[in-house]
């Protein structure tokens, strides 16, 4: 009697569920392996003010197809809703202010728009405009984000734009950060044009001309009612894919037939076998997995950084507001000072939360907002309680924004080497890393560290690793 191969993914986050769930599709037979009591990842929600809350990863990319398309297939299109409001702010030299229009990740691209939004001082103006003149500057290789963006724009540019944003996304430094990794949009600008500004206005000019005349643009965020977590509890249902666990993988063998995987605490272990694996985990769980079989991957994996960050989400009486919170959040720079690095306003950038909180409510206008806290090299700040950070959170808002009294509500929720660092060279790593795995067919790595730390690449990443798996397994079945 034929049998269907037996797939192992380890890793319960969106990757290894959407891994897991192509896998089952395709054939096999799946047991996902989670470390944590419960499956999802950086996706997960709490109840905050009575309200479900994204504490992880709030939205999707829109104008990337793969998390929407995977959403429709399980059914929960009619959940998917766009932001009301998609504008954020910046808080620079002592103010909020308005991030200046047609800018790529905080290159900007209008000198005009740039003088005018304060966010720089008038000697980082006239800095930012020797771009303008200068000649080209030659970039060989990969580069820090700071190195090129610094030599083009200077300094302030650097840190009062371009930082906040990378920031908001990979919790790490722009003189840490790969220019190709983490700014493909602005990577080959670098090594095409000689102005950096105007090959920006011109790719804006560009966006703007795709857009026919008169058409509203397209939301560039998605999320589901709900909370985007709904996502990974759909995969997680999938009847098809066996869910462990608190199942910690503490050691990979290969086998005759394929791979042996040691499950559980040393004095409670015990063997699940499988015919191919995909390693969905962090890269410093994964190089420990591969150690013994994989070392040249091992090592790859090791120079892979992460930064730890806590999202404390609060939720105050509307009336705590001097007035109502103007567009979706905003930023902080670090040269700023401030222990929160950014402030998503949840309840007007998502208006599902905002009926939400008035039906929980009895009518109350409430607002519901989130502050990201911690950045690579600044963990210190994290080793405060929550209560500590609930409150830091809170007295830099009452400073910024004049919120007064303190919040009903606050939950903080803490991740812990949750985001990978795309150094300088990442991409030759990563090249690298599946080089190393090139012998091992029926071994597969996906996730933030290898595919981009958003939930549409990491989407790809894992339906690519199960195509991968998928075309081994075939080959071998068709060889018995």
């Amino acid at each position: 009697m034929e049998t269907k191969p037996r797939a192992v993914v380890v890793g319960g986050g969106v990757s290894g569920l959407t891994a897991a769930h192509r896998l089952a599709e395709s054939g096999h037979s799946v047991t996902v392996l989670e470390a944590a009591p419960k499956p999802g990842g950086k996706l997960a929600t709490a109840t905050v003010a009575g309200v479900p809350a994204d504490v992880g990863a709030e939205a999707v990319l829109a104008r990337r197809p793969e998390a929407l398309s995977l959403i429709e297939e399980l059914g929960l299109g009619d959940r998917i809703t766009h932001p009301g409001v998609a504008s954020s702010r910046l808080y620079s030299r002592g103010a909020l202010r308005e991030i200046p229009a047609d800018n790529i990740m905080g290159v900007p691209g209008d000198l005009a728009a740039l003088a005018r939004s304060g966010v720089l001082s008038p000697a980082g103006v006239l800095r930012a405009a020797r771009d303008l003149v200068w000649p080209a500057t030659p970039v060989r290789g990969d580069v820090p984000v700071a190195a090129y963006i610094g030599v083009r724009m200077g300094a302030e540019v650097v840190d009062r734009l371009v930082e906040p944003l990378l920031g908001g996304v990979y919790a790490g430094r722009a003189d840490r950060l790969s220019l190709d990794s983490t700014l493909p949009q602005i990577a080959p600008l670098a090594r095409g044009e000689r102005s950096l500004m105007a090959a920006v206005r011109k790719a804006g000019r560009r966006a703007r001309a795709a857009v026919p005349e008169g058409a509203p643009r397209p939301p560039v965020f998605a999320t589901l009612r709900g909370g985007l977590a709904g996502l990974v509890d759909a995969l997680a249902a999938r009847p098809a894919v066996r869910v462990e666990t608190s199942a910690t993988v503490r050691e990979l063998r290969r086998t005759g037939r394929g791979w042996s995987l040691v499950v559980g605490p040393a004095g409670d272990s015990r063997r699940v076998d499988a015919d191919a694996v995909v390693l969905a985990c962090p890269a410093p769980a994964a190089a420990r997995l591969l150690r013994a079989e994989v070392p040249r991957a091992a090592t790859e994996l090791d120079g892979i950084e992460y930064a730890s960050m806590a999202v404390v989400t609060l939720a105050y009486r509307a009336s705590a507001f001097p007035a109502p919170p103007a567009g979706s959040g905003f930023l902080v720079p670090a040269v700023e000072d401030r222990v929160i690095k950014a402030v998503t306003f949840s309840s007007v950038k998502w208006p599902w939360l905002a009926e939400e909180l008035r039906a929980v409510h009895s009518g109350a206008d409430m607002v519901l907002l989130r502050c990201s806290i911690g950045r690579i090299g600044g963990e210190a700040v994290l080793q405060r309680s929550d209560e500590e950070l609930a409150a830091l959170a809170a007295a830099d808002l009452a400073d910024i924004c004049g919120v007064a009294g303190p919040p009903v509500d606050s939950r903080v929720t803490r991740w812990g080497g949750g985001l990978p660092q795309y150094a300088v060279g990442h991409g030759d790593r990563i090249a690298r890393l599946r080089s190393a795995l090139a012998g091992h067919e029926d071994l597969a790595v996906c996730g933030a560290a290898y595919d981009g730390v958003g939930v549409p690449a990491c989407v790809g990443g894992a339906e690519e690793a199960a195509r991968l798996i998928t075309r081994t397994t075939t080959r071998q079945r068709s060889h018995t």
